[in-house]
């Protein structure tokens, strides 16, 4: 096989801690995947600048000027990690034979790109950079991390064990992940659709070099909720089932009431049944509101709004 043209896509949001140190490890990564003959000289990193309120764009800009490796995109404002991720990797895959996605916090082992430039050159078509540990995690962040692939997989999210958005895509599977136009972006979920040829291979995830993590608790939560609400409708099989337990057990007690009643006892039971009418109450919104949840991202779909809008280009700037 002809060795490729790769473009590292690097999502960016208030990285200007980060962005120097990831621009030096990636300069030297490419300079030594070129010695070694594994990619060619056109090889990039681009790095995608997702409405950074710090200096992180003026960094981008300042490296892309010096060193033609590097290009940057920046998004007319923030559009959210995954949004700023595929922005890049559509225009990579204008350009290049294989793209490879990652962060901008260096906690991506960059010495696994050798290892997906292997499995590519096998004739893989994806290739999911999977950790092999979660040891540095907090015991917190390791149990929710490992719930959450098993809720997704138990929901019926196809969805790679341990893989983040860490991957080798070829040219071919990015031109597939084109097709998928829904606006409620989960990658995670989206590529293993794909159904291309595809491979795994694991490295240690290091701690983040600067900087704060952009995913807190909340924001995690919510990014679990969109995968599930996007790709697997049993949370509303779950509502129905809840709903006929609950009237099976309402007319049990209609039953039990009704014969209570021919027996002559007197029953008081007000606060069994304020605490039943709370109950019912409760789980009568917790379900509209799940209900809504679908309608909400429905009725995001339907207005087919773009995903994100590009402001600048540092390549085309420096073309001309």
């Amino acid at each position: 096989m002809e060795k490729p043209t790769i473009y590292i896509v690097i999502p960016c949001y208030n990285e200007a801690e980060c962005i120097k140190e990831t621009t030096k490890r990636l300069s030297e990564k490419l300079s030594h995947l070129i010695s070694q003959n594994k990619v060619k000289k056109t090889s990039k990193v681009v790095y995608v600048d997702d409405g950074s309120k710090d200096k992180t764009w003026e960094l981008i800009e300042n490296i892309s000027s010096s060193n033609k490796t590097f290009i940057g995109i920046k998004l007319s404002r923030n559009r959210g990690h995954q949004n700023a991720l595929l922005a890049g990797l559509m225009y990579a895959k204008e350009h290049a034979d294989a793209v490879v996605s990652m962060d901008a916090d260096l906690q991506d082992d960059i010495n696994a790109i050798d290892k997906m430039l292997d499995k590519f050159a096998e004739g893989y078509e994806i290739i999911y950079g999977v950790r092999s540990e979660r040891k540095k995690d907090s015991f917190f962040k390791r149990h929710t991390a490992q719930s959450f692939y098993k809720v997704m997989n138990a929901l019926g999210v196809e969805v790679i064990y341990n893989a983040a958005d860490y991957r080798l895509m070829s040219k071919r599977a990015l031109d597939e992940l084109a097709n998928y136009k829904e606006v409620n972006l989960f990658l995670r979920g989206i590529v293993p659709l794909i159904g291309l040829k595809w491979t795994t291979v694991e490295y240690k995830r290091d701690k983040r070099f600067a900087g704060e993590s952009k995913y807190p608790l909340k924001k995690m939560l919510n990014f679990a909720w969109d995968g599930i609400s996007s790709f697997s409708v049993k949370p509303l099989r779950l509502v129905l089932t809840l709903g006929i337990i609950v009237f099976m057990i309402s007319l049990f007690f209609l039953v039990y009431i009704f014969v209570q009643y021919l027996c002559g006892n007197t029953v008081d039971g007000w606060a069994f049944l304020s605490c039943s009418i709370w109950i019912v109450g409760g789980l009568e919104m917790a379900c509209i509101g799940l209900i809504g949840e679908y309608i909400g991202k429905i009725y995001a779909e339907s207005k087919h709004r773009p995903k994100y809008c590009i402001e600048e280009i540092t390549d085309v700037k420096n073309q001309k």
